[in-house]
């Protein structure tokens, strides 16, 4: 080889960029525990999305690791009409963080974090820097549609799991700030801070 077409390989090795990408996988966040829920809570929230909109992969965060898994596919034909996740430093009954339906324009990654804003107390919330639903305030300013569609997503999607969901009435914004409030408070009673 002449010396115009030498190559040199500064490349570290691979093992090398191995022990380095797990050192900092040691050092992660968690999303639950280490992202902050955010100054304007309960009315605005950060959450953390799990399920894209449009997705029939059902996942779910891994509450010892912080990672986002599998659970399971939907068994019926549906999908999830928009984003799903849940609120971080929430606590609610059944150990789990507070769950949230993320109404926006666009599907969003599993993992990533958004600022929402609480419009139904399921949690159902807009995406709070989508310009075209951040000026909802409340579950009843959607089109009935939208409102349909929600609520014959969750009465179908466990069905053929032998499942049935009851959907009662949407309530309103303050309700779902209310509910917010309520599961902040279990999380800051019962969980131990890292």
């Amino acid at each position: 080889m002449d010396s115009s077409t030498e190559v040199t390989n500064n490349a570290a090795p691979a093992n090398a960029a191995n022990s380095s990408s797990m050192s900092r996988m040691a050092g992660a966040a968690h999303p639950w525990h280490d992202l902050e829920i955010g100054p304007g809570a309960p009315s605005i929230f950060n959450c953390v999305i799990e399920i894209p909109k449009g997705g029939k992969v059902k996942y779910e965060l891994n509450k010892k690791t912080g990672l986002i898994e599998v659970d399971r596919v939907l068994y019926s034909s549906v999908v999830y009409p928009h984003n799903y996740g849940f609120v971080p430093r929430t606590l609610c009954e059944d150990a789990d963080p507070l769950d949230v339906l993320v109404i926006m324009q666009e599907p969003v990654v599993p993992g990533c974090f958004l600022r929402a804003k609480a419009i139904d107390d399921k949690i159902i919330a807009v995406c709070a820097d989508d310009p075209e639903y951040r000026h909802y305030t409340d579950i009843k300013e959607l089109p009935p549609h939208r409102l349909a569609e929600i609520r014959s997503f969750f009465e179908d999607y466990k069905k053929n799991e032998n499942k049935e969901v009851a959907v009662n009435d949407f309530l309103p914004a303050e309700d779902a700030c209310d509910a917010i409030q309520h599961s902040m408070d279990l999380y800051a009673d019962y969980i131990v801070q890292f």
